[in-house]
């Protein structure tokens, strides 16, 4: 099978297509062949080998794909040969042709969804409930502000928040970034960064409750004065540092909170997976692709990913 291969760590140059030996499934163990493999940030980050984890090289990029089971191992009862599938994760890597995978990382891919919404699922979609619901301890009735809700991170958050019976406000970069957050079931649009005018969609202008924020050393300050006493900043994304004034956190006991999904406990991930699962089957979770490319294309696609403010994941198609 075709598989994209990183030998060394570096610039997207160094992702290669390459032809590797097809795995075998063991006990526990399903192989997939894929149809549509989802390209997330943080690949990106790992590529240059300066990210907090890295694997041992060479390796296969990626975690998010779909597609057909091929075969199962011994003990595997929980899906069969033909079966379309998700997956949260892969033994030898989803930049390819075929992934092998633990059973508990194949999950049922509803008819209604294409295998590239399928590969648009674990990482963005996992995040943003993980942020608004674990961490961020979201309630009906509150009010959400989703930065960058346009892309897969944002849309998720805003799909999720407003099934859960919240009042979302996204933000966009311009008026057709406005126009794709309400479309996706936001109750308002706003620009990045303009406090007043996100303040005003609140009650007397006191604030939001929670924040789901992707570009913390951007936005972190302001967001600081967009939140209602006791809100709650939830950190899913930052490129570098920021100084903020702790007298904005003291006065409202306003919280600064991280999440990683990778923090996940065991028993946090399979309830993470029965949730996105749940959305998935309800309708909630609309997955949307903002572009497909050849799997050969691995390269650009690292480039696009960092530098495209296009709505949606961007899949990479085997």
């Amino acid at each position: 099978m075709k598989a994209i291969r990183v030998h060394e760590f570096g610039g997207p140059d160094v992702l290669k297509l390459e032809e590797v030996p097809d795995p075998k499934p063991g006990a526990g163990q399903v192989l997939v062949a894929l149809k549509a493999v989802g390209v997330n940030p943080v690949e990106t980050y790992v590529r240059t080998g300066k990210y907090t984890s890295v694997p041992q090289l060479p390796y296969t990029p990626g975690t998010d794909a779909a597609g057909v089971v091929e075969a199962v191992g011994d003990g595997v009862e929980g899906v069969k040969a033909g079966e379309r599938v998700w997956l949260t994760g892969s033994i030898s890597g989803a930049y390819a042709e075929k992934a092998l995978c633990n059973e508990t990382q194949v999950h049922p891919l509803p008819e209604k969804l294409t295998f590239a919404q399928g590969a648009s699922v674990n990482v963005p979609c996992a995040a943003a409930w993980r942020a608004l619901f674990p961490r961020g301890n979201a309630q009906p009735g509150e009010i959400a502000l989703v930065h960058g809700a346009t892309g897969a991170v944002g849309i998720a958050a805003v799909q999720l928040a407003r099934a859960a019976g919240l009042v979302v406000i996204g933000t966009a970069s311009d008026d057709k970034g406005k126009r794709i957050v309400l479309e996706q079931g936001a109750h308002h649009a706003a620009s990045h960064g303009d406090v007043e005018a996100i303040k005003k969609l609140t009650p007397e202008g006191k604030g939001v409750n929670l924040i789901v924020e992707m570009l913390a050393n951007v936005n972190l300050g302001k967001d600081l004065e967009m939140l209602a006493p006791r809100g709650r900043v939830v950190v899913i994304g930052s490129r570098g540092k920021i100084e903020i004034d702790p007298r904005m956190i003291m006065t409202g006991e306003k919280e600064i909170r991280g999440m990683s999904v990778p923090n996940a406990t065991q028993e946090e991930r399979r309830a993470m997976d029965m949730a996105l699962q749940a959305a998935l089957e309800s309708g909630v979770l609309r997955p949307v692709v903002s572009k497909e490319m050849p799997l050969g294309e691995a390269a650009k696609a690292h480039e696009e990913v960092i530098g495209s403010h296009a709505p949606g994941k961007i899949v990479l198609i085997p």
